[in-house]
């Protein structure tokens, strides 16, 4: 299998390490890195593992990748995913807050079906998708999720930063959104995508409610599902560690998508 990756943070260096040690099979390797610019930090991740560094979809193309992961921004969707699934190429989406977008997600969705190639969107932080996925089929009534992390992963957000909230200065939880997964992912790119990833698996996002909390007394991202459905309710807590260098990403995210890529060409398949 080769892999491509496009970005250079936290994600991409766990991609690398374990495919090296031969976790995703001896035949796997990651041939491309790809940034937007030769000052993109995944040039020094690449040049540290001596992996050939790209700034635009044909040198990615060049390298003739079977899959990539997309573990990079929303821009990074919009500018690599049709044009990758056109041309055959598997893609596994992790800012899949991109897909809030209808018309960009009908594109990669006609791109995929026309080509055959694999549109893949992890879980990521959250577990459930697939209880969720089964009680779809005969009914859901109401989806929610709160996602609750300490004060320090909502800093250098936008969004929070017009609120005028004091995250240093916080004593109690503080409600940053409450409201459709439309409305609040966009405002969060790098922070909810699990709330995106549950939209999309579920009842869509004009349906799903979310809230954002920024919670001093958290050592954990928690979060907190609640499903209504015609074949009963669904109560999912989960309590994330925050990846080692990065408390906007959940360790378990990074890992998401590692078991995503390992799944890509697998002909096997456990859970739905």
């Amino acid at each position: 299998m080769r892999v491509g990756i496009i970005g250079g943070g936290t994600i991409a260096r766990l991609f690398i390490e374990h495919i090296r040690r031969g976790d995703l099979g001896r035949a796997a390797r990651v041939v491309a890195i790809a940034g937007r610019s030769e000052r993109s930090r995944g040039k020094a991740l690449a040049k540290a593992f001596r992996i050939p560094f790209v700034t635009d979809l044909k040198a990615l193309l060049a390298r003739r990748p079977d899959v990539v992961v997309e573990a990079a921004s929303h821009e990074a969707v919009r500018e690599y995913g049709e044009p990758l699934l056109g041309k055959g190429v598997a893609l596994i989406v992790l800012s899949c807050g991109a897909l809030c977008d209808d018309a960009l997600r009908r594109k990669l969705e006609r791109a995929a079906a026309r080509s055959g190639a694999l549109l893949s969107v992890p879980s990521g932080g959250i577990g459930g998708l697939d209880a969720l996925k089964a009680a779809c089929v005969a009914g859901v009534e109401a989806v929610t999720i709160a996602v609750t992390k300490p004060p320090a992963a909502w800093k250098g957000i936008a969004y929070v930063e017009k609120l005028g909230v004091d995250l240093d200065g916080l004593r109690e939880p503080r409600v940053l959104f409450d409201g459709t997964a439309r409305e609040g992912v966009p405002h969060f790119p790098a922070n909810v995508n699990i709330a995106a990833a549950l939209s999309l698996a579920g009842i869509g996002f004009d349906k799903t409610r979310l809230k954002v909390v920024a919670d001093p007394a958290l050592k954990h991202n928690t979060h907190y599902i609640e499903i209504k459905g015609r074949t009963g309710n669904i109560s999912i807590k989960l309590e994330n560690v925050p990846a080692p260098d990065n408390p906007k990403t959940a360790w378990l995210a990074c890992y998401s998508a590692l078991a995503a890529l390992k799944a890509a060409k697998s002909p096997v398949r456990y859970g739905t």
